[in-house]
């Protein structure tokens, strides 16, 4: 009798995994911000999403984690050439937010609390593809990485995970956000090299 099924490998270690093109596997979790770290605290937070007809859903900090909660492990990867393999999150997915969300929108506009926004597609935030996180790793989330919470959207670059995020605003237009208005690919795709505009 089999005690393993066959083709069963284990899981890879962290060496044997592919990276996407131009990647390197850091040891740590480096930070890297366009400004200043906001502190916001979590009494003070409040998570909106605002349909394109105006409609507008909104959660407390206590609303929020009372939501059913998941916990990914998932690789990420910076646009600055860094990537981390098989992180632990935990966090309420976007399906979960969007399920009472009657929306026509395609798009996405990620706002933070400092003022940071970034443009993603809707398809690219659900079936299970997207969380509002507020752990890293067993803790809660530090502000340096963006807590109370931020969005992680672990299959686009890094900077489409907006830190310390605060609501998202649907549309049916595709417009930049902060990096993407500074000549960032529009998408982000780390596996087809998509840095900048042009790529």
């Amino acid at each position: 009798m089999d005690i393993v099924t066959p083709g069963f490998r284990g899981r890879r270690r962290e060496r044997d995994r592919a990276l996407p093109p131009g990647q390197y596997l850091a040891e740590d979790f480096p930070v890297l911000s366009a400004g200043p770290t906001p502190r916001v605290r979590p009494e003070g937070w409040r998570f909106t999403i605002e349909t394109e007809t105006g409609e507008t859903h909104a959660w407390t900090w206590a609303e929020f984690l009372a939501l059913p909660a998941e916990t990914p492990r998932v690789d990420i990867h910076c646009v600055t050439r860094w990537s981390k393999l098989d992180t632990e999150w935990r966090g309420v997915a976007l399906d979960t937010l969007l399920a009472g969300v009657d929306t026509a929108a395609d798009f996405v506009m990620a706002h933070s609390f400092d003022g940071y926004t970034t443009n993603v597609p809707l398809e690219d935030l659900l079936d299970g593809q997207s969380w509002i996180a507020y752990e890293y790793d067993g803790e809660p989330l530090d502000s340096e990485h963006g807590g109370p919470a931020r969005l992680l959207v672990p299959h686009l670059y890094f900077w489409k995970s907006a830190k310390w995020v605060r609501g998202l605003t649907l549309s049916h237009a595709d417009e930049p956000g902060f990096w993407e208005s500074s000549g960032y690919h529009h998408y982000g795709d780390p596996w087809r090299e998509q840095r900048y505009q042009g790529d």
